[in-house]
Parts: structure tokens; sequence; C-alpha cells
């Protein structure tokens, strides 16, 4: 079995790496990982129904789809991630407990006392500390959890927390528990880095066919091309969603404007622009320009930047409709 960990924290990257692993290696793997701030989202989910926009794009958090399903996730550098890929054999999908023990082992270590809870979390006194999610491809299995040890609550919950828009459609939704960090339950306090020193070293001293692995430059290389192919493009963490449904409204000084979409791989199949304002032009060509375009604020602008904005809703600004459009207002 191979242990692996590095210093890379580009989310695109540790992403891309554990579908690397899963898909080009034939040994056992243990994977110890660390992300900047990022909102991963499952794989079947509609992006724009978990995260807040707003507030990601305000604090620079990436979005990135992994390649199993569950619920949306904050990941920060206080947050360790662990990922188990194996050969696959029945029984093993969604047996948790298996993938998960080792890691209450290691925290009943540490005299904190976690433990499986429901499907797919770990707890300490009912509170969730990790979650878990697994996918099968080919003849492997990967499994991987968060261990949230000194996270930014604030971080967890603005990003986390979808802005009241009305959006309809089947993606996954996420389930939200109350949540700690392990740092809380400690008796004896560590930093981030300690603990998964740890962990580590845990896994070296209980598995004894463990041995460490370190990336080569061919490792990195064949990762990279993952996250320029894949995990850093949009059309992979937003146009993926499902389906749905799209409708937001405001009331300017100059009247009311209501916009409702139907989407479909991240673009705009079908779009009316409702309201009491006035106009010069109608409103159909601006409706027809935006079909087919994607759903995203540098899209829309461009669509709409043929357009004197003015003539078709009067008073009304590019940049409010794009905003109007896409959700993509800031927050105050």
């Amino acid at each position: 079995m191979l242990l692996i960990t590095h210093d890379f924290t580009d989310p695109y990257f540790n992403l891309a790496s554990e579908e690397y692993f899963l898909r080009e290696f034939n040994e056992e793997i243990i994977y110890l990982w660390r992300n900047d701030n990022a909102v991963i989202v499952g794989k079947h989910q509609n992006t724009i129904e978990e995260v807040n926009q707003q507030y990601i794009d305000r604090q620079g958090i990436k979005v990135v789809r992994r390649l199993t399903g569950g619920g949306a996730v904050f990941h920060d550098i206080d947050n360790i991630n662990y990922s188990v890929i194996l050969p696959y054999e029945s029984g093993l999908f969604s047996n948790y407990a298996f993938f998960t023990d080792p890691i209450c082992e290691y925290l009943n270590s540490l005299d904190v006392n976690a433990q499986l809870n429901g499907r797919n979390d770990i707890t300490i006194d009912g509170l969730k500390f990790s979650g878990n999610a697994q996918a099968v491809v080919g003849s492997r299995i990967m499994h991987h959890g968060t261990l949230l040890f000194s996270s930014n609550p604030s971080h967890i919950e603005g990003a986390l927390k979808p802005s009241q828009l009305k959006i309809e459609s089947k993606g996954v939704k996420s389930v939200r528990s109350r949540i700690t960090n392990i740092s809380s339950h400690l008796a004896k306090a560590m930093t981030t880095e300690e603990f998964m020193s740890g962990l580590y070293e845990f896994f070296m001293k209980t598995l004894p066919d463990c041995k460490p692995y370190s990336l080569s430059s061919h490792d990195i290389s064949q990762i990279q091309n993952l996250v320029e192919t894949r995990y850093s493009r949009w059309d992979w963490n937003y146009g993926s969603s499902p389906k749905y449904t799209f409708s937001n409204q405001k009331k300017y000084d100059f009247g009311l404007v209501d916009v409702r979409l139907n989407v479909a791989s991240g673009k705009i199949e079908e779009i009316k622009i409702f309201g009491d304002y006035f106009a010069i032009k109608d409103i159909e060509e601006i409706e027809s320009s935006l079909k087919g375009c994607l759903h995203e604020p540098d899209a829309v602008a461009r669509a709409l930047g043929a357009f004197n904005i003015e003539e078709y809703i009067s008073h009304m600004s590019p940049e409010e409709l794009v905003q109007l459009i896409t959700d993509s207002s800031p927050e105050l």
C-alpha cells in the first residue's frame, strides 16, 4: 500500500490527483491532502443551488466538482482530507465502517470519542467533523472524507448558504448538520500539521505493508493535464449540473424586472424577462441573443455587449442586468 502526501494545496490539483491515482495506479493507496479555501460539490449536484456565489466570489473561494456523490463541503487549510483507493470487491461500496474505523482508532488514541454516525458521517458527541463519500471506477473503489480540524466556521456557513433564488432541479441537495472541529476536543493542543503528521505515522505503524510514495515529475505533469482539461474548467464545475430552472427579480427605482430561465448543461435554453419597466425596443431581441449562452457572468456580459441596454429596459445598466440574470451582485 502506498501512503501519499505532499504540499500542494490547490483544490483543482488535489481533486485531479484523486482521479489520477484511481485510474492510473494499480497499488492500494492512502492519500492525505489539504486544500486552500474551496467548496467541493458532489458529482450529481447543481452547483448554483449549493453555493453562495456572491460570498465565494468576494472571498476568492474556488468551486470544484468531485467524482463522488453526496453533498457539498467546504475545505480550507485547517481541514485534512483522506482518500483510500483499493481494488473493488463486493461489499465494499457503502461499507463506510470499513474505511472510517482507522480514523476513529487514531482519534481514540488521542482520547477523542469519535464514531461513525448515520450513513457516512463521523461525529464527536453527536457533532459532525467528517463527511465521507465513495465512487467505483472500473475495478477500483475510492473512499474519501473530510477531517475538520480547526476550520473557519464563518467560511463554512457563508460559502454553503445559497442566496434565496428560486431554483428547481433534480440535483442532489446537501443536508446540513451541526459541525465541530477536532481541535476543540483534544486534551492537549495540536496544530493541524501535527495532527496530520500523527495520522500519517499511525498509518505507517498500523499497516505493515504501507510505504511512502512521493509524486514524480511525470505524476505532476499528468495531474496538471487533468486540471487543465477538467477540474479547473467551468463546464465541469458548473456546466455539469443537472438541468434547472432559475428565477430572480428585483425592484429598482425605474420598475420591477423579473428574469426566468431554463438551463441545461450550463447553457441558457429559454429566457423570459418580465416587469413593469418602460422600453423603446423589444426585449425579445435580448432574450434571443442569450439562448445558448453559458449561465455565468462573463458569458452573459459578452452577449449583452452588443446592445444598448437602456433602449430595452429604460434606466437599467448592463451590469445590473448581468447581475440579475446570474445572481453575481456583491453582497453588502
